[in-house]
C-alpha cells in the first residue's frame, strides 16, 4: 500500500499575556499559532506551522489551509514534496503569492518534510544534503517595550540578563523614535561594551529612508552585525539606498515570500543578509529555493524565527543545511534567532523542550523535525 495523505488538521491556539509588550508596529497582548497536523494512511504524522506575521490573526492562514489547500492534498503522496509545493502555489497564484496564503503553504510543507524524515528515519537536514554544522550559536531577540519610551535603564538590565544566560549575540528592538532609540542603545552598549557581545538592531520598518539613515549613522560605531528591516518591505529602492550609504550590513526578508519575492531583493542588490521565515517564505522547500538563489548572488541567509517550538525546530534543521556564503578558514556561519519574549508555545508545546548546551543549540539527529508534540498543550489553548 502506497503512503497517502489521509487528513490535515488545523490547530489554532492562543494564550493571553499577563504583561503585554510592544514592538514598533503595535502591542502584543496574546501569543498565537497556526499549527498543522498531517496524518497519513500508514500512521505517520507530520507537524508544521504557519507564521503569524506581526499581529496577524492566526485564523487567516488556518482558513487558507482548510478551504484552499487541504482539498488539493487529500489522497496525494506526502513524499512528493516539490510536486505538492508547486501544486499549491500554482493553484493559489492568482490570489496568493504573498502573505497568509504562502504561510499556509509553508505550514503544510514543513509537515510534509517531517513526514519524509520519519518515513526514511532521517533528520530533515540529512535529506536536505547534510549538516554544515552540528550546533548553532543562538542570539537573544528581545528588548521589547513594556511602557513605550524611556526604558533605557530596564533594557540595559535586560542585556546583562541575556549575557548571564550565555548569549553573546543580541538583537535590540528599536523603532520608538530616533532619540529614544539612541538613548536605549547607549545604555545597552555601556553595560556590555567590554563583554565581547555582538549587537544587531531591528526597527520593524518603523521609519522612512531619511530617519532610517539618521539612525544608522548615529549607531555607526557600535559594530552592529546587521540593521534589520530599516524601511517597509515594498521600498526595495530604500533598502538599496541605505545599503549604499551605511557601513552596517542591511538585513530583511521576514515579510517577503518565496524565491520570486526574494529574486527582486537579490537582483536589486537591496540587502546583505536575507531573512526568510520558514513559516511564511514557503516552508522548508521555499527556504531551500531562496538559499540556493542567495548563494548565486553571494548573499548571506540567516532565517527569521518568531514562531512556536515547531518553527524553531524547522529553522534549526534548515540552518544546519545552509552552506557558508563566503568560504574561508574562519568563515561566518548563520545564527539562530532565540526570541526571549513570553511565549508558552515553545516550552509547553514539546515533551522535551529545546535547551542551550554551553551557549549553543545542538542540531537534532532524530527523524524529521526531531520533536515530540505535547497534545495536552494544544488542547489547553486550542480555539477551533
Amino acid at each position: 500500500m502506497s503512503i497517502k495523505i489521509k487528513d490535515i488538521i488545523v490547530h489554532v491556539i492562543k494564550s493571553d499575556l499577563d504583561v503585554p509588550f510592544a514592538f514598533s508596529q503595535g502591542w502584543v497582548t496574546k501569543r498565537s499559532a497556526t499549527l498543522v497536523e498531517i496524518i497519513t494512511n500508514d500512521g505517520l504524522t507530520g507537524w508544521g506551522e504557519a507564521f503569524c506575521q506581526g499581529l496577524e490573526p492566526p485564523e487567516i492562514s488556518g482558513a487558507v489551509i482548510e478551504t484552499a489547500l487541504k482539498p488539493l492534498l487529500i489522497e496525494q503522496s506526502p513524499l512528493n514534496i516539490e510536486v505538492l509545493w508547486y501544486k499549491m502555489y500554482n493553484a493559489t497564484r492568482d490570489f496568493g503569492r504573498k502573505g497568509s496564503v504562502i504561510s499556509g503553504i509553508s505550514a503544510i510543507d514543513i509537515a510534509l518534510w517531517d513526514i519524509l524524515g520519519k518515513y526514511h528515519n532521517q533528520p530533515i537536514h540529512q535529506l536536505l544534503g547534510g549538516a554544515f554544522r552540528t550546533n548553532i550559536k543562538p542570539y537573544a531577540t528581545g528588548f521589547y517595550r513594556i511602557h513605550g519610551q524611556g526604558e533605557a535603564k530596564r533594557l540595559a538590565e535586560e542585556a546583562l540578563l541575556h549575557y548571564e544566560n550565555n548569549f553573546d549575540h543580541m538583537k535590540v528592538k528599536l523603532g520608538f523614535g530616533i532619540q529614544d532609540d539612541i538613548k536605549c542603545m547607549e545604555a545597552i552598549y555601556d553595560v556590555i561594551e567590554n563583554k565581547n557581545v555582538t549587537l544587531m538592531i531591528d526597527t520593524n520598518h518603523a521609519y522612512g529612508r531619511s530617519e532610517a539613515l539618521i539612525l544608522g549613522k548615529a549607531l555607526k560605531d557600535y559594530n552592529l552585525r546587521w540593521y534589520e528591516e530599516p524601511v517597509v518591505p515594498e521600498d526595495i529602492q530604500g533598502y538599496k539606498e541605505l545599503k549604499s550609504k551605511l557601513d552596517v550590513p542591511i538585513a530583511g526578508g521576514e515579510n517577503e515570500h518565496t524565491l520570486y519575492g526574494f529574486r527582486s531583493l537579490f537582483e536589486n542588490r537591496a540587502i546583505d543578509i536575507a531573512q526568510p521565515d520558514i513559516g511564511s517564505c514557503g516552508g522548508i522547500s521555499g527556504a531551500r529555493h531562496i538559499i540556493n538563489l542567495a548563494q548565486s548572488f553571494g548573499i548571506e541567509v540567516n532565517p527569521h524565527v518568531w514562531g512556536s517550538a515547531i518553527a524553531q525546530a524547522a529553522s534549526i534543521q534548515v540552518i544546519a543545511s545552509i552552506p557558508n556564503t563566503h568560504h574561508s578558514v574562519f568563515t561566518r556561519s548563520p545564527i539562530l534567532e532565540y526570541d526571549q519574549s513570553n511565549h508558552p508555545f515553545r516550552i509547553e508545546l514539546l515533551k522535551t523542550p529545546l535547551e542551550l548546551d554551553n551557549g549553543m543549540v545542538n542540531v537534532s539527529t532524530k527523524p524529521g523535525l526531531g520533536i515530540d508534540i505535547n497534545m495536552a498543550t494544544i488542547n489547553k489553548y486550542k480555539c477551533n
